[in-house]
């Protein structure tokens, strides 16, 4: 945080604080910004500064990991952050091949590059006993940009900390440093395959029959999205249908929301498209959260975004209810439970988005989701079709 003297200095102020927001693996500056600069004279413009670079990993953890994957140790390999992109899921799927490690990510990793072609790595899952499980016989655990799982909330009767006892944790990359290139020496390192397991193999799964629900929807999603698209996930307990084809389908990004906050994802759809507006972002929202920010609508009509918007409209805070169960609460009265119930009244997406200048539509069967979201996919503009599941 930084506050600028006068005008003559917040040019170069500003350079400053976008060099400090590119401290690698990014963050926030904040400069404050006095009122009289805004119509003081200024000299000139200030140059961009030199993009910060990422440290590197040392020769010491590259050998320390090497040697616990050559022990035939049962090995979990953890990526955050940049590695969770192409190169560095490449270089992690040749460590597979040859060690036999497990590759995997954090349940809400912020950006991971996913489909046809690319490296499949596994989510933890969300719930702390479903992680247990998922972590057990891990004996070795390498770490790369990444933390050791722990469960989101505290609740009585289940663990906290998730990974084994007796498991080894080893950190090959920090967060600060490039987990894409330590990766890769890493796989020299072990004289990795050249060709990395568990690659994606393209398959769309075509147009289901049946009710529809998260799974139906996600395999209409998986059968229609382009190559090349931004998905800005929030579907929460309705949106992760489309996860199970992932690894099949078209290459894209994927994005997830933040730990268990929620309302993030139509304004990380909006800045997608800002930043990349030559490619189709779609976003997956459950309706309870989409209301803490559904004003991001009308950035995206206004600024004639390529954003669809799906509303998985079960009316209700569903993830809600289930932690309310979980966290030991008792018997909730009627009162409770209405706070995390939305049919009193019932939201209207399409009305919502529309008063916004979004155009919308709703989608209570499989083949009228497949068509409206076919449809999306094949024109631009910014679109919000409500999932009625």
């Amino acid at each position: 945080m930084h506050s600028s003297a006068s005008a003559l200095t917040v040019a170069a102020d500003g350079a400053r604080a976008v060099q400090a927001a590119l401290q690698y693996p990014g963050q926030i500056a904040t400069l404050i910004l006095p009122a009289d600069t805004a119509w003081l004279e200024a000299d000139r413009a200030a140059p961009a500064l030199p993009k910060p670079a990422p440290a590197i990993a040392s020769d010491e953890a590259i050998e320390q990991a090497a040697s616990a994957l050559k022990s035939g140790s049962k090995t979990m390999i953890l990526i955050r952050g940049a590695a969770l992109k192409e190169r560095g899921l490449h270089a992690a799927g040749r460590i597979a091949a040859t060690t036999g490690a497990r590759i995997a990510c954090d349940t809400f990793a912020p950006r991971c590059q996913r489909g046809a072609g690319r490296v499949e790595v596994e989510r933890i899952p969300y719930f702390a006993e479903q992680i247990v499980e998922f972590m057990k016989g891990t004996q070795q655990l390498i770490l790369v940009g990444a933390s050791p799982p722990v469960s989101f909330f505290a609740y009585p009767n289940k663990p906290s900390w998730c990974t084994p006892g007796d498991c080894k944790i080893l950190y090959l990359a920090h967060p600060h440093e490039d987990g894409t290139v330590a990766l890769q020496a890493l796989a020299d390192a072990v004289k990795a395959s050249r060709q990395p397991l568990h690659v994606g193999v393209s398959r769309k799964p075509g147009v289901p029959n049946g009710p529809l629900n998260p799974l139906t929807a996600g395999q209409v999603i998986a059968q229609y999205l382009p190559g090349g698209a931004i998905i800005s996930d929030e579907g929460a307990t309705a949106g992760g249908g489309v996860h199970r084809f992932a690894a099949s389908i078209e290459p894209h990004d994927h994005l997830a929301l933040t730990g268990g906050a929620i309302g993030q994802g139509i304004p990380v759809a909006t800045g997608a498209a800002v930043a990349c507006p030559d490619r189709k972002v779609v976003c997956l929202h459950g309706d309870g959260g989409a209301m803490y920010t559904l004003q991001a609508l009308w950035t995206q009509a206004r600024e004639s975004l390529d954003v669809t918007t799906l509303i998985f409209a079960n009316r209700s805070y569903a993830i809600l209810n289930i932690e309310l169960a979980r966290v030991g609460a008792g018997e909730p009265g009627p009162k409770a439970f209405s706070m995390l119930d939305l049919h009193n009244p019932e939201l209207d997406w399409v009305k919502l988005a529309s008063g916004m200048g979004v155009e919308a539509s709703r989608a209570t069967s499989v083949e009228e989701f497949a068509g409206q979201f076919a449809s999306a996919m094949k024109n631009r503009g910014p679109r919000l079709i409500e999932v009625v599941v």
